[in-house]
């Protein structure tokens, strides 16, 4: 299943065990709604939570956005019923954390056909671990359910006895690494939190960097983060004035019959066209999907 071309530009995680923030999602910009069966959720609160999770999808309310919800990890006690309990649901992803292999990929994939998941739900999972950063392309590539890559840098600063520190030099190259296993693979790649909810700034710059790394956009843990992901996650006005130049430029060369284009001085390639096209498309979606809400 190649990944519809949709925004996801920003991916709010709401906790399974509040009601209200679920309920909450339905107003809320985000593109996509992450409800949290793991992380957010206490051991003892697991199967409540599974329980207010599927009412609240059930319940509707959240179109135009993507519901995905994270469950809880192959390794746990909650696995296989989280599992069994998204499949039977109206949700559009289902996000496993900490995968490591291509195998575990299609063990998943197979598990939820064997559940009688439509094959329109899709499979998201998380890196990260060091082994499923050095994997990427190998997980990202392991079957066609398959839709999107969701960084975890909290994990992978933990598991390489890191810091977090401005600018994350310290996991670039695990970044850039999964960024190229993605598009390797065509498929989508979301950057991971951004801690310090206060930090306006510290949010944008790393949201910025993640663009400028090829991330599709980022996963949040506050509303107020949805807005500058979505401004800089989005095509901005520059970036649309140029693809429309581009796109102009091919159509005339092509009813000219010459195979030179230039664009402000610039040669153009069929990549340039093609990535302007992208460019185009994304921005005509975007403001489908800001009408419909």
């Amino acid at each position: 299943m190649a990944p519809t071309l949709r925004p996801r530009r920003s991916a709010l995680y709401l906790p399974g065990n509040k009601p209200r923030a679920l309920q909450k999602g339905k107003s809320l910009p985000a593109d996509v709604v992450i409800f949290d069966l793991e992380d957010a959720v206490g051991p003892d609160a697991k199967a409540e939570s599974r329980a207010t999770v599927c009412e609240a999808i059930l319940s509707g309310g959240y179109a135009p956005r993507e519901i995905v919800v994270r469950i809880n990890g192959l390794d746990t006690e909650w696995h296989d019923e989280d599992l069994a309990a998204v499949a039977g649901s109206p949700a559009h992803g289902v996000l496993v954390p900490k995968v490591e292999s291509g195998e575990q990929v299609r063990a998943l994939a197979n598990r939820l056909g064997k559940l009688g998941a439509p094959e329109s739900l899709q499979l998201w999972v998380m890196i990260e671990t060091p082994r499923s950063f050095l994997r990427a392309e190998e997980i990202a590539s392991a079957s066609d359910r398959l839709a999107a890559l969701v960084i975890g840098t909290n994990d992978l600063v933990n598991d390489l006895h890191a810091v977090h520190v401005p600018g994350r030099a310290p996991v670039v190259p695990a970044l850039s690494l999964a960024v190229l296993g993605a598009r390797a693979a065509g498929k989508v790649i979301l950057d991971g939190v951004f801690n310090d909810i206060t930090d306006e700034d510290g949010f944008r710059a790393e949201a910025r960097q993640g663009r400028e790394m090829g991330f599709d956009g980022k996963s949040l843990i506050h509303p107020s983060q949805i807005g500058p992901a979505n401004d800089l996650f989005g095509p901005s006005e520059r970036e649309l004035v140029d693809a429309r130049k581009v796109v102009a430029a091919y159509r005339e060369a092509r009813a000219a019959g010459t195979s030179v284009i230039t664009v402000d001085g610039r040669m153009i390639e069929s990549l340039h066209v093609r990535n302007a096209e992208r460019i185009l498309a994304l921005a005509e979606i975007i403001e489908e999907v800001a009408s419909a809400s």
